[in-house]
């Protein structure tokens, strides 16, 4: 058994040090395994220049990440988050870590980019991928990648048994339609959403839609959260229950795929 902790959160647009800090402060109100916090929670979202981002962008090898590390260490926990990850040549990616026990155990870029992250961030390029932590495994996608199937479905088929999903959710699509994600897949899917409103010098005003929740694979919510309140709460499950593919004598969900006719299709790897 694992236990998750979500931390649905309201981070300060461009103040890192304050938002660092609040991720150091909210895993140590409840005990938990695994605590997600949302897409860009280092940094804020609604920036208003590609230089704005650039001046805010962090490096893999960042004095915070150097912190949280030893943090995880010294705690023996692991973090997954949103930040924007600057890099050697000059790419500006919207990332998420995962961290546990003092190791960078995954670093994911975000693949599909929504709205006028087209103009801040280049796509990502890191691919879909699964890690191993506490004898479980996890992948990872970022906010919009839940709208395409494929993101969950590659996920699943490298054997990922719950996706850690940070989010900066303005729609309000998403929060329902995890159960189907979670179900066509049987996967445990943690998602990390945060609230409040940002605006920025380009006329945007982003009324954040919370709903963070945890949803099993059989689509039970197991936890959830409302669309306004800042709260870290945590939940425990059993990973191996998504080891389970058949849905009856004659099914079995990924062994029934017929990639060959798909437009696109995933194949198993």
């Amino acid at each position: 058994m694992l236990t998750i902790a979500i931390a649905q959160t309201a981070p300060k647009l461009l103040d890192v040090e304050a938002n660092f800090e609040q991720v150091v402060n909210l895993t140590g109100r409840i005990a938990a395994d695994i605590y997600l916090f949302p897409e860009l929670c280092l940094s804020g979202y609604a920036f208003s220049s590609p230089e704005e981002v650039h001046g805010w962008a962090l490096h893999q090898d960042n004095p915070y990440s150097g912190r949280l590390m030893r943090l995880t260490e010294e705690r023996e926990i692991a973090l997954c988050g949103g930040y924007a990850e600057a890099t050697a040549d000059g790419a500006i990616y919207n990332s998420a870590f995962f961290i546990g026990n003092g190791k960078l155990l995954a670093n994911y870029r975000k693949t599909h980019l929504f709205y006028r992250e087209r103009q801040f961030f280049t796509p990502g390029n890191s691919g879909f991928s699964v890690v191993q932590y506490l004898g479980a495994r996890f992948g990872m996608m970022i906010c919009y990648d839940w709208i395409y199937p494929e993101a969950a479905r590659s996920l699943a088929l490298l054997g990922a048994q719950v996706i850690l999903h940070p989010a900066n959710l303005v729609l309000p699509y998403c929060q329902r339609a995890m159960f189907a994600r979670s179900v066509e897949n049987r996967v445990f899917i943690a998602t990390a959403n945060r609230v409040g409103r940002e605006t920025n010098a380009l006329s945007d005003d982003l009324l954040f839609t919370g709903g963070s929740q945890v949803v099993a694979p059989d689509g039970e919510y197991l936890l959830t959260f409302d669309d306004s309140e800042s709260a870290v709460r945590s939940i425990q499950i059993d990973p191996s229950a998504a080891d389970n593919k058949v849905l009856n004598s004659f099914n079995s969900l990924l062994e029934d795929r017929r990639p060959e006719l798909y437009v696109g299709g995933v194949q198993s790897p």
